[in-house]
Protein backbone atom coordinates (compact mmCIF):
# COMPACT_ATOMS: atom_id res chain seq x y z
CA UNK A 1 0.00 0.00 0.00
CA UNK A 2 1.37 3.61 -1.08
CA UNK A 3 0.16 5.91 1.68
CA UNK A 4 1.79 8.76 -0.28
CA UNK A 5 0.42 10.83 -2.76
CA UNK A 6 2.44 11.31 -6.33
CA UNK A 7 3.10 15.04 -5.26
CA UNK A 8 5.51 13.74 -2.50
CA UNK A 9 9.01 13.93 -4.01
CA UNK A 10 11.13 10.90 -4.08
CA UNK A 11 13.80 12.24 -1.21
CA UNK A 12 10.85 12.03 1.12
CA UNK A 13 9.81 8.37 0.30
CA UNK A 14 13.00 7.62 0.68
CA UNK A 15 13.74 9.26 3.77
CA UNK A 16 10.33 7.74 5.33
CA UNK A 17 9.87 4.90 3.66
CA UNK A 18 10.48 2.88 7.11
CA UNK A 19 7.18 4.32 7.74
CA UNK A 20 5.07 3.27 4.74
CA UNK A 21 4.09 0.04 5.60
CA UNK A 22 2.37 0.66 9.05
CA UNK A 23 -1.21 -0.19 10.46
CA UNK A 24 -3.38 2.83 11.05
CA UNK A 25 -1.51 4.92 13.71
CA UNK A 26 0.74 2.30 14.74
CA UNK A 27 3.68 4.77 14.66
CA UNK A 28 6.42 4.56 16.64
CA UNK A 29 9.21 6.83 17.90
CA UNK A 30 13.23 5.82 16.72
CA UNK A 31 16.48 6.21 18.22
CA UNK A 32 16.71 10.33 17.57
CA UNK A 33 13.86 10.76 19.96
CA UNK A 34 15.59 8.67 22.81
CA UNK A 35 17.30 10.21 25.53
CA UNK A 36 20.95 9.22 24.96
CA UNK A 37 23.30 9.53 27.85
CA UNK A 38 26.54 10.36 25.84
CA UNK A 39 24.99 13.27 24.21
CA UNK A 40 25.22 17.13 25.85
CA UNK A 41 21.82 17.52 27.15
CA UNK A 42 20.24 21.32 26.90
CA UNK A 43 18.32 22.63 29.64
CA UNK A 44 14.66 23.40 30.01
CA UNK A 45 13.15 26.25 31.69
CA UNK A 46 9.44 27.57 32.59
CA UNK A 47 7.78 30.56 32.47
CA UNK A 48 4.78 32.63 32.88
CA UNK A 49 3.45 35.24 30.53
CA UNK A 50 0.69 37.23 31.66
CA UNK A 51 1.39 40.66 30.33
CA UNK A 52 0.39 39.81 26.43
CA UNK A 53 -1.29 43.60 25.41
CA UNK A 54 -2.15 41.15 21.93
CA UNK A 55 -4.38 39.10 24.29
CA UNK A 56 -5.27 40.70 26.83
CA UNK A 57 -6.49 39.11 30.15
CA UNK A 58 -5.02 35.89 29.51
CA UNK A 59 -2.35 33.91 31.14
CA UNK A 60 -0.23 30.86 29.92
CA UNK A 61 2.93 28.54 30.40
CA UNK A 62 6.38 28.81 28.20
CA UNK A 63 8.92 26.54 28.21
CA UNK A 64 12.57 27.55 26.79
CA UNK A 65 14.92 24.40 25.78
CA UNK A 66 18.89 26.19 25.42
CA UNK A 67 21.21 23.47 24.06
CA UNK A 68 24.72 22.69 25.84
CA UNK A 69 26.28 23.95 22.52
CA UNK A 70 24.64 27.24 22.83
CA UNK A 71 27.42 30.40 22.99
CA UNK A 72 25.92 33.49 24.40
CA UNK A 73 28.42 35.13 22.01
CA UNK A 74 26.99 34.00 18.93
CA UNK A 75 22.64 34.57 17.87
CA UNK A 76 20.99 31.36 18.37
CA UNK A 77 18.32 29.94 15.58
CA UNK A 78 15.24 29.74 17.28
CA UNK A 79 11.95 27.02 16.58
CA UNK A 80 8.18 27.90 18.45
CA UNK A 81 6.31 25.53 18.89
CA UNK A 82 2.18 25.68 20.22
CA UNK A 83 0.84 23.83 22.74
CA UNK A 84 3.96 23.99 24.13
CA UNK A 85 3.41 21.45 26.99
CA UNK A 86 2.80 18.23 24.44
CA UNK A 87 6.24 19.16 22.70
CA UNK A 88 8.52 19.68 25.43
CA UNK A 89 7.74 16.68 27.26
CA UNK A 90 10.85 13.92 27.19
CA UNK A 91 8.30 11.32 27.40
CA UNK A 92 5.71 12.76 24.99
CA UNK A 93 5.04 11.95 21.81
CA UNK A 94 7.05 14.57 20.18
CA UNK A 95 9.94 14.84 23.00
CA UNK A 96 11.47 17.50 20.96
CA UNK A 97 14.48 18.03 23.87
CA UNK A 98 15.42 14.60 23.43
CA UNK A 99 15.74 15.02 19.16
CA UNK A 100 17.18 18.11 19.19
CA UNK A 101 20.06 17.38 21.81
CA UNK A 102 20.55 13.79 19.68
CA UNK A 103 20.90 15.66 16.06
CA UNK A 104 22.63 19.04 17.49
CA UNK A 105 25.19 16.88 18.81
CA UNK A 106 25.86 14.78 15.13
CA UNK A 107 25.39 18.27 13.47
CA UNK A 108 22.51 17.63 11.89
CA UNK A 109 20.62 20.55 13.39
CA UNK A 110 22.20 24.36 13.75
CA UNK A 111 22.30 25.15 17.79
CA UNK A 112 18.28 26.28 18.30
CA UNK A 113 16.41 27.55 21.02
CA UNK A 114 13.28 26.06 21.42
CA UNK A 115 10.31 27.91 22.43
CA UNK A 116 7.23 26.43 24.08
CA UNK A 117 4.12 27.99 24.21
CA UNK A 118 0.82 26.99 25.79
CA UNK A 119 -2.31 28.97 24.57
CA UNK A 120 -3.74 31.55 26.34
CA UNK A 121 -6.25 31.28 29.25
CA UNK A 122 -8.89 33.45 30.47
CA UNK A 123 -9.38 33.12 34.62
CA UNK A 124 -12.89 32.63 35.61
CA UNK A 125 -14.62 36.07 36.64
CA UNK A 126 -16.32 33.62 39.19
CA UNK A 127 -15.61 31.03 41.75
CA UNK A 128 -16.42 27.87 40.86
CA UNK A 129 -16.70 28.88 37.21
CA UNK A 130 -13.81 27.58 34.44
CA UNK A 131 -11.56 29.42 32.89
CA UNK A 132 -12.03 30.26 29.57
CA UNK A 133 -9.59 28.68 26.88
CA UNK A 134 -8.39 31.30 23.90
CA UNK A 135 -6.97 28.46 22.48
CA UNK A 136 -8.64 28.65 19.00
CA UNK A 137 -9.19 32.69 19.05
CA UNK A 138 -4.95 32.36 18.86
CA UNK A 139 -4.29 29.44 16.31
CA UNK A 140 -7.32 29.38 14.28
CA UNK A 141 -7.91 32.76 13.72
CA UNK A 142 -6.30 34.22 9.92
CA UNK A 143 -4.39 37.43 10.55
CA UNK A 144 -1.19 38.45 12.27
CA UNK A 145 -2.34 39.07 16.06
CA UNK A 146 -0.48 35.76 16.60
CA UNK A 147 2.63 36.49 14.84
CA UNK A 148 2.88 40.14 16.77
CA UNK A 149 2.31 38.40 19.92
CA UNK A 150 5.28 36.36 18.87
CA UNK A 151 7.55 39.52 17.83
CA UNK A 152 6.38 41.62 19.98
CA UNK A 153 5.91 39.94 23.50
CA UNK A 154 7.09 36.53 23.97
CA UNK A 155 10.74 36.49 21.83
CA UNK A 156 11.19 39.67 23.26
CA UNK A 157 10.59 38.42 26.59
CA UNK A 158 12.99 35.55 25.93
CA UNK A 159 15.99 37.69 24.41
CA UNK A 160 16.76 38.86 27.58
CA UNK A 161 17.78 36.06 28.75
CA UNK A 162 19.06 34.46 25.65
CA UNK A 163 20.80 35.88 21.95
CA UNK A 164 18.30 35.21 19.27
CA UNK A 165 19.24 35.07 15.50
CA UNK A 166 16.11 37.46 14.66
CA UNK A 167 16.61 36.93 10.73
CA UNK A 168 14.09 34.88 9.05
CA UNK A 169 16.58 32.17 7.92
CA UNK A 170 17.19 31.67 11.48
CA UNK A 171 13.35 31.07 12.60
CA UNK A 172 11.00 28.36 12.50
CA UNK A 173 7.47 27.56 13.64
CA UNK A 174 5.22 24.53 14.37
CA UNK A 175 2.63 23.11 15.62
CA UNK A 176 0.24 20.27 15.61
CA UNK A 177 -3.97 20.95 14.54
CA UNK A 178 -4.78 23.84 15.10
CA UNK A 179 -1.06 24.90 15.87
CA UNK A 180 -0.03 23.97 12.94
CA UNK A 181 -2.27 26.46 10.67
CA UNK A 182 -1.04 28.97 13.59
CA UNK A 183 2.00 28.15 12.21
CA UNK A 184 1.34 28.51 8.72
CA UNK A 185 -0.56 31.83 9.45
CA UNK A 186 2.67 33.69 11.48
CA UNK A 187 4.85 33.01 8.22
CA UNK A 188 2.27 34.02 5.85
CA UNK A 189 1.77 36.86 7.52
CA UNK A 190 5.41 37.87 8.94
CA UNK A 191 8.03 35.84 6.00
CA UNK A 192 10.21 38.00 6.49
CA UNK A 193 10.59 36.90 10.23
CA UNK A 194 10.06 33.19 9.91
CA UNK A 195 10.81 31.24 6.75
CA UNK A 196 10.35 27.44 7.94
CA UNK A 197 7.09 25.76 9.09
CA UNK A 198 6.52 22.51 10.32
CA UNK A 199 2.82 21.29 10.53
CA UNK A 200 1.43 18.10 11.56
CA UNK A 201 -2.40 17.50 11.81
CA UNK A 202 -3.24 20.72 10.40
CA UNK A 203 -6.54 22.51 10.84
CA UNK A 204 -6.90 24.00 7.42
CA UNK A 205 -10.63 23.81 7.75
CA UNK A 206 -13.07 25.68 8.49
CA UNK A 207 -13.07 26.77 12.46
CA UNK A 208 -12.54 30.15 11.43
CA UNK A 209 -12.04 30.64 7.71
CA UNK A 210 -8.58 28.65 7.14
CA UNK A 211 -9.97 26.71 4.39
CA UNK A 212 -8.76 29.94 1.91
CA UNK A 213 -4.94 29.38 2.56
CA UNK A 214 -5.23 27.23 -0.63
CA UNK A 215 -6.94 29.56 -2.82
CA UNK A 216 -4.18 32.27 -1.52
CA UNK A 217 -1.40 30.13 -1.87
CA UNK A 218 -2.34 30.00 -5.91
CA UNK A 219 -3.29 33.48 -6.59
CA UNK A 220 -0.50 35.65 -4.81
CA UNK A 221 3.34 35.64 -5.64
CA UNK A 222 5.28 32.93 -3.60
CA UNK A 223 6.24 34.03 -0.49
CA UNK A 224 9.92 33.01 0.93
CA UNK A 225 8.77 30.12 3.09
CA UNK A 226 9.17 26.51 3.47
CA UNK A 227 6.57 23.80 4.45
CA UNK A 228 6.48 20.94 5.98
CA UNK A 229 2.99 19.27 6.20
CA UNK A 230 2.00 15.67 7.54
CA UNK A 231 -1.58 14.17 7.70
CA UNK A 232 -3.21 11.12 7.60
CA UNK A 233 -6.09 9.30 5.59
CA UNK A 234 -7.91 8.65 9.09
CA UNK A 235 -7.90 12.20 10.15
CA UNK A 236 -11.34 14.46 11.64
CA UNK A 237 -14.00 14.66 8.83
CA UNK A 238 -16.81 16.99 11.21
CA UNK A 239 -18.71 20.00 10.27
CA UNK A 240 -15.56 22.13 9.84
CA UNK A 241 -14.43 20.15 6.72
CA UNK A 242 -12.18 16.94 6.00
CA UNK A 243 -8.71 17.78 7.46
CA UNK A 244 -7.20 14.86 4.42
CA UNK A 245 -8.73 16.82 2.34
CA UNK A 246 -7.72 19.98 3.04
CA UNK A 247 -4.34 19.10 3.76
CA UNK A 248 -3.64 17.63 0.54
CA UNK A 249 -5.47 20.52 -0.86
CA UNK A 250 -3.13 22.62 0.90
CA UNK A 251 -0.28 20.29 -0.97
CA UNK A 252 -1.30 20.54 -4.16
CA UNK A 253 -2.00 25.01 -4.54
CA UNK A 254 2.08 24.60 -2.86
CA UNK A 255 3.27 22.40 -5.45
CA UNK A 256 1.02 24.31 -8.11
CA UNK A 257 2.59 27.82 -6.74
CA UNK A 258 6.47 26.07 -6.83
CA UNK A 259 6.95 26.29 -2.68
CA UNK A 260 9.58 24.68 -1.35
CA UNK A 261 7.43 21.91 0.22
CA UNK A 262 7.21 18.41 1.49
CA UNK A 263 3.64 16.30 2.76
CA UNK A 264 3.87 13.38 3.93
CA UNK A 265 0.30 11.59 3.87
CA UNK A 266 -0.15 8.24 6.25
CA UNK A 267 -3.03 6.65 7.39
CA UNK A 268 -2.81 7.98 10.77
CA UNK A 269 -5.95 9.75 13.21
CA UNK A 270 -6.01 13.50 14.49
CA UNK A 271 -3.38 11.99 16.95
CA UNK A 272 0.67 13.13 17.22
CA UNK A 273 1.67 9.45 16.37
CA UNK A 274 2.98 9.39 13.03
CA UNK A 275 4.13 13.58 13.05
CA UNK A 276 6.33 12.67 16.78
CA UNK A 277 7.40 9.85 14.14
CA UNK A 278 8.78 11.48 11.60
CA UNK A 279 9.43 14.65 13.22
CA UNK A 280 13.30 14.06 13.74
CA UNK A 281 14.02 13.82 10.04
CA UNK A 282 11.26 15.98 8.98
CA UNK A 283 12.95 19.24 11.04
CA UNK A 284 16.31 18.23 9.31
CA UNK A 285 14.52 18.45 5.65
CA UNK A 286 12.94 21.86 7.10
CA UNK A 287 16.76 22.85 8.78
CA UNK A 288 18.84 21.50 5.40
CA UNK A 289 21.16 23.73 4.50
CA UNK A 290 21.81 26.11 6.87
CA UNK A 291 23.04 28.53 7.22
CA UNK A 292 21.85 29.79 3.70
CA UNK A 293 25.02 30.69 1.22
CA UNK A 294 23.63 33.75 0.12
Amino acid sequence: MNFFPRFVIPSVLLMLSNFSALAIDDYKLGENSMFHAEVPHGQVTKGIWDKSKIFPGTTRDYWVYVPKQYDPAKPACVMVFQDGDGYVKTNGQYRIPNVFDNLIARKELPVIIGVFIDPGMIPAAEIGREPKRNRSVEYDSLGDAYARFLLEEILPEVSKKYNLATNAASRAISGASSGGICAFTVAWERPNEFSKVLSTIGSFTDIRGGYVYPFWIRKEKPKPIRVFLQDGSNDLDNQFGNWPLANQTMAAALKFAKYDYQFVFGDGQHSAKHGGAIFPEAVKWLWRDYPPTH
